[in-house]
């Protein structure tokens, strides 16, 4: 049996394994559509995983301890094209967290339209973004410090600013009671209380500093990186290096549940997951200005 070469052609790309799956069989010539050896039993095996799709549960402690056994290869034995979707969450996943953390399910469709809606009213986006660079010193210090993703941070500030209702981050409000969550992450005292920055059983005076505190930028981003530290420590996810979503499904799974955790929608980690792919705020967060200088000069 002879192997027929295509003429090459410099010019041409070459051919992507994936792109094509025609198959053509004769009893002189053997040839695959564009597809090398190497190509065909990838897809043959990317076939095969379909029929069997894996679901990582992250909250239970022998499953989590076999997941992030080897810390220094994040990327374990997923190969490219068989990677699962970070947004599947399984049935056991869904009872467990909301066994431990009280989540739910997605925000109704209408509210969904709305804050999609949100999204597409420039004036508004660029003013998250300019409250956003204000904060970013303050961002990149506190991740740095608490290994978290910044652009997880990031996310986060921008989706709870853009879809603040009015009037909940004032003093009066805060002050008043009348809002469960304040400041740019929309973070609640008792999220203090579990990081041991407020007692349980505080005074009401107190509980009112508390809300006041929460309305500081910079003290609201400190406590949501904590809340994010927290949660890797009790999910028992790395804690000693910053988890990327690109370089690992693994890492990509567990920042969409830090993610969902922070809400409790079941539609919100996908629209963080979003976010911190955002090229402007990935600019804003890992870019460097440079002085624009005069040729006058």
């Amino acid at each position: 049996m002879l192997l027929r070469r295509s003429p090459s052609n410099h010019c041409q790309e070459p051919p992507n394994p994936f792109r094509s799956a025609r198959f053509s069989l004769n009893p002189r010539r053997f040839s695959i559509g564009g597809l090398t050896v190497l190509g065909l039993l990838s897809v043959i095996n990317l076939h095969h995983k379909s029929q069997h799709p894996s679901t990582f549960l992250f909250t239970k402690p022998d499953l989590i301890n076999s997941f992030y056994s080897d810390s220094s290869d994040p990327n374990g034995s997923i190969t490219e094209g068989q990677r699962p979707n970070p947004l599947d969450f399984s049935a056991e996943e869904l009872r467990e967290l909301n066994r431990r953390f009280g989540v739910h399910g997605p925000q109704p469709k209408l509210a969904q339209l709305f804050t999609h809606g949100l999204d597409q009213f420039q004036p508004l986006r660029t003013r998250t973004l300019g409250r956003i660079a204000d904060l970013r010193p303050f961002i990149l210090m506190e991740s740095r410090r608490h290994s978290v993703n910044p652009m997880l941070v990031t996310a986060i500030l921008f989706d709870e600013m853009q879809h603040a209702k009015p009037g909940e981050n004032h003093p009066i409000a805060a002050r008043s009671g009348l809002f469960q969550t304040q400041g740019p992450a929309q973070l609640s005292v008792g999220e203090m209380v579990k990081q041991g920055l407020l007692a349980p059983d505080a005074s009401p005076e107190a509980m009112t500093a508390a809300r006041l505190r929460l309305l500081d930028p910079d003290e609201n981003v400190k406590v949501l990186v904590g809340k994010f530290a927290r949660l890797k420590r009790a999910l028992g996810f790395p804690t000693n290096r910053v988890m990327m979503a690109t370089g690992s499904p693994r890492d990509a799974k567990a920042l969409a549940t830090l993610a969902y955790l922070h809400n409790g929608k079941l539609d919100y980690p996908g629209r963080v997951l979003r976010y911190m792919q955002d090229p402007e705020l990935h600019a804003m967060i890992y870019g460097r200005s440079k002085p624009v200088i005069s040729p006058l000069i």
